[in-house]
């Protein structure tokens, strides 16, 4: 009797393939007894893996790399792509989703001295991965070109420019040039896309040929004399695996459901204001950070995460008795738990010392003279009372803060012949692009006297540079002292003299004279003002 169709295309594929023989040796692979629900870890790693891959690709296909179109591709995937918003949350969680799965895998590895000989190449591929892993986070970030994503970014080659020795060179090499730019959005994007996709492809096809070269190390146990049957893969272990990884998507998908965390406003190099957060899994180390200011910065930056790594490199090594049994390895385990509890604390630690939000926070001095500075003379010929321009359009706020810089500075190059009368100071400048991020957010300044609008304009000119109006304000210099309760202290003509000629009241006074530089009436409205902080 002649063999089915479907058996001579079988044959005929496994002759010239060999797929039978492949498939007998990914679902017949011994397993030792024991095995169960705990291995099914890396399982889930590969499925997050590959799932990052797939979305990741997706992602790709209507993402502009470049400053200018970088943001508003995101939004556009977002808003008019179809299932881009689902996209996008399914990659910016599955990040998290990698990492969680990671670390279990080396807790699990740990725990059940997995890493022991003959399997110290697959404890150090796996190790690599956590790294490589943690490198497609950082770099990740950027790519929205938000705000979070650009301050996040500085303090990240901030850090990297504390490693001893070659830090600035690795931190030009991050940035690409003398600042964030476009050059370093492309490297980061060629990192994420093209170099670490090829490094993880590599290091988990070496990790799977070392685990299937030495097999699975299973659970450890004590010595009873009994002997245990081990079995193959398929169908019990195989059926594990999928039930873990569909347990873990049926939590996965409706959270990414509503998409990734809603963007911020386009990335902007002047306001410096910013407060930037880290994702949660690099809250540890932002935290670290804070226990380590001005010089010994780089201890927490570079030398303990880097003897972490060190340590934990050389374990199998540090670990080199039989014994796998967790009770027979109290020391290990008791380092392991120290170290677990380090890290969880350093994380909550972080995670609660966030800053306010900016929405609810007060108006600083600068956003507040910036305000006034758009509505006075320099601004308010075009920008205010049926000007030829709106300066809280949508279109307006949502410019570069470098083409308004240079609109500042030199207003002809979009409105020839109309120049104001007064140049525009640095000073002036920072303000004025504090007030349009502030605006962004959508918060109205908060109702003033004329004075004391015109007050803090001229603080905000020349003042602001050296003074904060408070210890604690979130702007101003510290070169001259806090102004609290300085009308308390000294009259209102003890305060013009001392603005308009510091010298003439203390010979070594650092502070330059203002008597030639502020107008009659700006003189006034600042005296007055300081005059009633008491």
């Amino acid at each position: 009797m002649p063999s089915p169709r479907g058996s001579r295309i079988g044959d005929w594929l496994d002759h010239r393939s060999g797929w039978r023989a492949a498939r007998r040796h990914l679902l017949d692979e011994p397993l030792p007894p024991g095995t169960g629900w705990w291995f099914t870890l890396g399982s889930v790693l590969l499925a997050a893996l590959a799932l990052q891959a797939v979305t990741g690709i997706l992602l790709s296909l209507t993402y502009a790399p470049t400053p200018d179109h970088a943001h508003d591709s995101v939004r556009y995937i977002e808003q008019s792509v179809r299932a881009g918003r689902l996209l996008r949350g399914l990659h910016y969680y599955g990040a998290s989703l990698i990492v969680i799965a990671a670390v279990l895998h080396m807790l699990r590895v740990v725990v059940f001295g997995s890493y022991k000989p003959p399997r110290e190449l697959t404890w150090l591929t796996g190790l690599a991965l956590l790294l490589v892993i943690l490198a497609f986070a950082l770099t990740g970030y950027l790519l929205p070109w938000d705000q979070r994503a650009y301050w996040a970014t500085v303090v990240t080659i901030n850090i990297a420019a504390l490693t001893p020795v070659a830090g600035d060179a690795v931190a030009a090499l991050m940035r690409g040039g003398s600042e964030i730019g476009a050059l370093t959005l492309t490297r980061w994007y060629a990192m994420h896309v093209i170099v670490l996709p090829a490094v993880t492809a590599a290091l988990v096809a070496l990790h799977l040929y070392l685990m299937r070269r030495h097999g699975i190390s299973g659970p450890p146990r004590k010595s009873s004399g009994k002997i245990f049957a081990g079995f193959a893969f398929f169908p019990a272990q195989a059926a594990r695996d999928l039930a873990v990884v569909l347990g873990v998507f049926a939590i996965l998908v409706p959270l990414a459901w509503g998409g990734a965390p809603p963007l911020e406003p386009v990335a902007d190099p002047a306001d410096a204001g910013y407060v930037p957060r880290p994702e949660w899994y690099f809250l540890g180390l932002f935290q670290l950070l804070k226990y380590f200011p001005g010089r010994f910065e780089v201890v927490g930056a570079i030398v303990v995460p880097g003897l972490l790594m060190l340590a934990l490199a050389l374990l199998p090594w540090i670990d080199r008795g039989g014994a796998r049994h967790p009770r027979d390895r109290r020391g290990v385990m008791t380092a392991t738990a120290v170290l677990a509890v380090l890290l969880a604390g350093l994380t909550i630690a972080g995670w609660r010392d966030r800053p306010r939000d900016a929405a609810g926070e007060a108006w600083t001095i600068r956003e507040i003279g910036g305000a006034a500075m758009a509505a006075g003379p320099t601004c308010a010929r075009c920008h205010a009372g049926g000007g030829v321009a709106d300066p809280l359009a949508p279109g307006a706020i949502a410019r570069d803060a470098r083409w308004i810089e240079g609109h500042l500075l030199d207003p002809e190059m979009i409105a020839p012949g109309l120049r104001a009368a007064p140049e525009t100071n640095e000073r002036e400048i920072a303000a004025l692009l504090a007030f349009l991020a502030r605006a962004r957010r959508g918060d109205a300044p908060p109702p003033l006297p004329g004075a004391d609008v015109d007050a803090m304009r001229v603080f905000a000119r020349f003042c602001i540079g050296c003074h904060r109006i408070d210890p604690g304000a979130r702007d101003g210099g510290d070169d001259g002292p806090a102004l609290t309760g300085v009308g308390a202290k000294h009259e209102a003509q003890a305060l013009r003299r001392w603005i308009s000629n510091p010298e003439a009241v203390k010979p070594d006074a650092d502070m330059p004279a203002f008597g030639e530089r502020l107008t009659e009436a700006e003189m006034h409205a600042l005296v007055a003002w300081l005059a009633r902080m008491r």
